[in-house]
């Protein structure tokens, strides 16, 4: 079964939003509103999320192969555009179907050890739960989280919809990805985004994509923390779809 695929907007200039860990299609919902006359958004349910089937394999490349049969009934000068882990994926699509451009929003280039505590043998499922299947856990993980979002913004409410067997799954496969050096060779051209107050690993991360890539766009997006869609929503618009 194909992945979930949906389109805003006709235009002739194509982008292909790929979310991240807990999201769906809806994550860019808020570029998408007011989208140019000239732009066609879209969106997937990456598999096993949102309105999409599990996926066949579960891995990294797996889940790559299939995002790469997506693009392969896409327009070839599309930008693709992903959020966080769905970064990942994008680049591992890249490698089977060329595309114009990537454009990497608050990536991790590697896995900073606060998401591999929830991997621990034994326990690390029921910290994951905790954490994250619980509101009051949710509303606690939010909380400690305050320095590395805007006020108004809530980095786990995409928790409370989501099939937390995929979300722990996902989590599993995204602990292992080596390093971006699988990606080096990539033709397409590289845009780094990312919020000026978001985690550290991410920041730190732009200088080891960087040397993946160095000809790669980088901006800080002011402002913004870990959720710059929601954060820095019109810095974004401007990015994307005025240059």
């Amino acid at each position: 079964m194909p992945m979930f695929l949906t389109r805003c907007g006709n235009g002739p200039v194509h982008y292909l939003g790929v979310h991240g860990w807990s999201g769906d299609h809806r994550t860019f919902d808020p570029l998408t509103s007011g989208l140019p006359a000239d732009a066609s958004f879209w969106s997937v349910d990456l598999p096993g999320c949102g309105q999409s089937a599990p996926p066949r394999e579960w891995s990294v490349a797996g889940i790559g192969a299939e995002l790469a049969e997506v693009l392969r009934g896409l327009p070839p000068d599309i930008t693709v555009i992903g959020n966080c882990s769905g970064a990942i994926f994008a680049l591992e699509a890249a490698k089977h179907v060329p595309v114009q451009r990537i454009v990497m929003i608050d990536a991790f280039a590697y896995w900073p050890w606060y998401f591999k505590v929830f991997l621990a043998p034994g326990w690390g499922r029921y910290a994951y739960m905790t954490a994250f299947a619980n509101p009051l856990g949710r509303w606690l993980a939010n909380l400690s989280l305050a320095s590395r979002r805007a006020e108004d913004t809530d980095l786990t409410d995409g928790f409370s919809r989501v099939n937390h067997a995929v979300t722990y799954r996902y989590l599993e496969m995204l602990a292992k990805v080596p390093s971006p050096e699988r990606f080096r060779g990539i033709s397409s051209t590289i845009d780094l985004l990312h919020g000026e107050r978001s985690f550290a690993a991410v920041r730190k991360s732009v200088a080891l994509w960087r040397d993946v890539f160095p000809r790669a766009t980088s901006l800080v997006l002011q402002g913004a923390g870990h959720l710059p869609i929601l954060e820095a929503t019109a810095q974004l618009r401007r990015y994307l779809f005025e240059r």
